[in-house]
């Protein structure tokens, strides 16, 4: 169940009480006249079967709600409730499977601004990753994916795409490009440090590296690991799971490949450069075209779920 806290100025007031009473899959709805004081208006509580959510979400923006009044939203992780059990039971569908278009909006645009704290874990996970990769640490190559933050805009970056926007596009586009492009050049001047005291040697990273010579040698295996990552990582956004993103992240050899990359530029050594770098780049790819697939086969699965319940409905 989601929760919605809703203020309602007080001449949309039966427009939208109209639109909750709309739909079997909303309950629990409570009406607090004028507490609301900024924006001044009525709060309306109410709890939504997740099968609901984008449908009801849809119809209070159609109130200008959004605009003049104000829409919050929240997981419910326990509700004992007859009156709940029965409006999941009449949504159609299952609430794992319901594709929440503004949640997934709300959690992929913060991932995908290009921030401070985004460039600081992307860089850091970086410098781990040339860590393990000089030293050939499995280990440290892994600490690193799971630090980095780069699913975030590749996430938004396909919710964009698939929604037609823009903005959203070129903002994930920016934090990728540009987050990278610092956490690289950062990590020439890192492995060069290194270098100088001591640390790291070329000697290392040129020599056999067989637990983490696969970060510069991309294969067919590599782009069918990325598809799966990507239809994992997206069906966790749009489930509500992100706890699974941490599988997700170790998976997928995007950082670890811009390490490499960066230390190789650093000694001037192409062959291992070009292939760390067509290894982050068959990495994104493969998520994105795996993300895009994956949310269109939801929403047009989704769609035929509710057509269906609405024949079913007026049938009966």
């Amino acid at each position: 169940m989601l929760h919605l806290r809703l203020i309602v100025p007080h001449d949309l007031r039966k427009a939208v009480l109209d639109s909750l009473d709309g739909f079997v899959g909303v309950t629990h709805v409570v009406v607090l006249p004028d507490a609301a004081v900024r924006p001044a208006g009525d709060v309306v509580l109410c709890d939504v079967a997740r099968e609901s959510a984008d449908e009801v979400l849809g119809a209070l923006r159609e109130t200008g709600l959004s605009e003049r009044g104000a829409i919050s939203a929240e997981e419910v992780a326990l509700t004992l409730s007859a009156a709940a059990d029965e409006a999941e039971r009449l949504a159609p569908g299952e609430g794992a499977d319901a594709l929440v278009w503004e949640a997934v909006s709300e959690i992929t645009h913060e991932e995908s601004t290009l921030t401070a704290v985004y460039l600081a874990f992307l860089t850091v996970a970086t410098m781990l990753a040339a860590c393990g990769a000089v030293l050939d640490s499995a280990i440290l190559v892994v600490g690193a994916m799971a630090v980095g933050p780069e699913f975030g805009p590749l996430a938004g970056f396909c919710v964009a795409l698939v929604q037609r926007r823009a903005r959203p596009a070129l903002r994930s586009l920016n934090a990728l490009v540009a987050g990278f492009a610092v956490a690289m050049a950062l990590t020439v001047l890192f492995s060069l440090l290194m270098d100088a005291l001591g640390l790291f040697s070329q000697a290392a990273f040129d020599g056999a590296r067989p637990n983490t010579s696969f970060i510069w040698q991309p294969d067919a295996t590599s782009f069918v690991v990325a598809l799966l990552a990507g239809v994992a990582g997206l069906l966790s956004l749009t489930s509500a799971k992100a706890g699974m993103l941490v599988g997700v992240a170790i998976s997928v050899t995007t950082v670890p490949a811009a390490a490499n990359a960066a230390v190789a530029l650093g000694y001037g050594d192409l062959n291992q450069f070009w292939g760390s770098s067509w290894q982050l780049l068959v990495n994104m790819l493969g998520i994105v075209v795996a993300g895009v697939l994956t949310l269109l086969v939801q929403q047009g699965a989704w769609r035929v779920i509710r057509r269906r319940a609405k024949q079913e409905e007026a049938a009966s």
